[in-house]
């Protein structure tokens, strides 16, 4: 069963019964999920932000935007306007697509992967998850390991608070570590 279908026959009522709500849309729900890489040092190699720019098409199924420093920092020797980053946002149907793959493919293929910690939900229910290198993700052959990078992918929800969050996440069958 596809996760959006799970989500509104099984994970719905179970929701509404957990935390006493009545109304379907007061239910916390996936939002967006948005997949972010900051270039680092690399910011003027070209041929890396091009790589990385693939990289993020290949993983999201669209294209990312390029993100531009909104203040100048002589300490990282970043000038105003200059492309620190690069982001995708998924909503609707690519974003339930893109987090059944991270539940079922992407976090397993992690090595040495316990679960997700609960404390990455934040006080708003979001969740961030970081990945060292992209690995993980089976689109992407990785031959050049000296062009490795790090991706965060940061889930937001409808969730007013954490433990709304941790339980929708619960429901989701994320798998989170047990403390």
């Amino acid at each position: 069963m596809r996760l959006k279908e799970y989500y509104k026959k099984e994970i719905l009522p179970e929701l509404k019964k957990r935390l006493d709500i009545k109304n379907n849309l007061a239910a916390p729900r996936l939002a967006k999920v948005v997949l972010n890489v900051g270039f680092g040092r690399n910011t003027k190699d070209k041929e890396l932000i091009k790589f990385i720019e693939e990289n993020l098409t290949i993983i999201a199924g669209q294209k990312p935007m390029l993100n531009k420093a909104k203040k100048a920092v002589s300490a990282f020797k970043i000038k105003e306007g200059m492309i620190i980053g690069a982001s995708v946002t998924l909503r609707g149907q690519r974003m339930w697509d893109f987090v059944e793959r991270l539940i079922n493919v992407y976090l397993p293929r992690v090595r040495d992967f316990r679960g997700v910690n609960p404390k990455s939900i934040d006080r708003t229910g979001c969740l961030t998850i970081g990945f060292k290198d992209i690995m993980p993700f089976a689109e992407i052959e990785v031959r050049d390991l000296e062009k490795l990078h790090g991706l965060e992918i940061c889930i937001a929800t409808t969730a007013k608070n954490a433990q709304e969050g941790l339980e929708l996440f619960r429901l989701l069958k994320f798998p989170l570590r047990q403390e």
